[in-house]
């Protein structure tokens, strides 16, 4: 057999690794920070929060719908891919000035979280909440359009890698950084010096470049009729027809993949108070440490992409995540405070979260089309953040009625579903190796 026809060889292990070394990856750290750090201050931080001001589960519960900014991002994502920002897009470009402008509005959100008093102004918190909400899910259809385009698709597992190492650095600001600050000082102060670290996205994206294409598509103002046909309608069209019938068990993979992972977030935090830990116990275990267990987890995440394939590492993120969720279940029939109990929670669980999510969002940025990357993207992680956060409202009822660890069993066995479908993906791929590509 001659060289030209031996079989295409996986790289090596070292060689994998060195994938994030390239240049490509710096920007998507810092990105990702801006990315990573309203994710806490209206989830998991907020609870805590909300927690010693004295809410009940259920109320906690029906919090995680703030979130639903995310899952219905892909409504608005065609105006953020298409319309210009008056003066903006023309000094930054199309994907820059989206979010230079999210960012913002993600910092004015923290503010006004900051002037909130839970206990005599909970529909001001919700409201403002909703805001930093509305204006990251529009930083994130900006800023996953930004990665896609700026880089190859042989370097989206690195890229994704380098994203997510930046968004668990902002949990830790967002998380024990927030802990921290609210004991030292006070949740006002806290929430004011985050909304200040947006400050590293917003020189970010001042300093590096809008991404080479060759594509310009028409903007919205411009034969509005047939552009906004194309904006709203392309984008699920192009996806069909390059797919077809397959697309709907992607779109089940994907909705499934994180179930878990959001359906437990709400509870974690309203978990640890009612265990007992302090706000110090939980910024040094949950947030610390678990950021470099989390970070363990990124990377083996993308070096799994770029050694296994992405399919592969999808499959192994959707067994590890559900049943980290058993150690929580551990965690709640323990009964009391235990830090070494905790530790090892909080280690399984971050690792393979963190795992699951570099492969997924490896995977999603396959799919996408170069001619609507921010809305065909938006319509993925929509997809896979939506039917969690539905369930994540009721985790307040589930906890109240039936307690800790029936919850956190049923959560584990909610992630059976994506493990069937990926095997069924794997075995169709199998007998049709020629996978529709990436249509650029």
């Amino acid at each position: 057999m001659t060289d030209a026809a031996a079989p295409a060889r996986k790289p090596g292990w070292l060689a994998s690794l060195r994938i994030y070394l390239r240049p490509e990856t710096r920007p998507m750290l810092f990105l990702g920070f801006a990315a990573g750090l309203p994710f806490l201050l209206i989830g998991g931080t907020l609870t805590i929060w909300l927690a010693e001001g004295g809410l009940d589960a259920k109320t906690l519960g029906f919090f995680a719908w703030v979130g639903f900014a995310y899952s219905f991002k892909f409504v608005w994502a065609p105006v953020v891919d298409r319309v210009p920002l008056p003066g903006l897009t023309r000094w930054l470009g199309r994907r820059r000035s989206w979010m230079l402008l999210a960012q913002l509005g993600v910092a004015a959100g923290l503010v006004a979280m900051a002037y909130a008093d839970p206990a005599a102004s909970l529909e001001w918190i919700a409201g403002a909440a909703v805001l930093v909400a509305f204006a990251s899910a529009t930083q994130d259809i900006a800023l996953d359009a930004y990665r896609i385009e700026s880089a190859p698709q042989e370097l989206q597992g690195a890229l994704s890698g380098a994203y997510q190492l930046g968004y668990r650095l902002a949990i830790l600001a967002s998380g024990a950084g927030a802990l921290y600050l609210a004991n030292w000082l006070s949740w006002r102060e806290a929430y004011l010096l985050m909304a200040a670290c947006m400050a590293v996205g917003l020189v970010t994206v001042l300093l590096v470049k809008e991404p080479a294409t060759h594509l310009r598509p028409k903007s919205l103002l411009q034969d509005p009729g047939q552009s906004l046909i194309d904006a709203v309608v392309g984008p699920f069209a192009d996806f069909f027809k390059r797919l077809g019938w397959m697309a709907l068990l992607i779109l089940a993979i994907i909705a499934l993949h994180r179930l878990s992972d959001f359906v437990i977030g709400t509870m974690a935090g309203k978990l640890y108070v009612d265990l007992g830990f302090q706000k110090p116990d939980i910024a040094s275990v949950t947030k610390l440490y678990g950021l470099i267990m989390s970070l363990i987890g990124v990377a083996l995440g993308g070096v799994l992409v770029a050694k296994l394939g992405v399919v592969r590492a999808l499959l192994i993120g959707a067994i590890v995540g559900p049943a980290s969720n058993l150690c929580f279940a551990w965690l709640a029939a323990h009964g009391q405070p235990d830090l070494w109990v905790l530790t090892v929670t909080i280690s399984v669980d971050n690792a393979a979260s963190g795992l699951a999510g570099t492969a997924l969002i490896a995977y999603m940025s396959s799919l996408t089309s170069s001619h609507y990357t921010a809305t065909q993207y938006a319509l993925f992680s929509s997809f896979y953040a939506l039917p969690g956060r539905l369930l994540a409202g009721f985790s307040g009822i589930i906890v109240q009625d039936y307690g800790y660890v029936p919850f956190f069993l049923y959560t584990a066995v909610a992630g059976i579903p994506a493990i069937l479908l990926i095997l069924l993906l794997m075995a169709i791929r199998r007998r049709q190796p020629a996978e529709p590509p990436r249509a650029d």
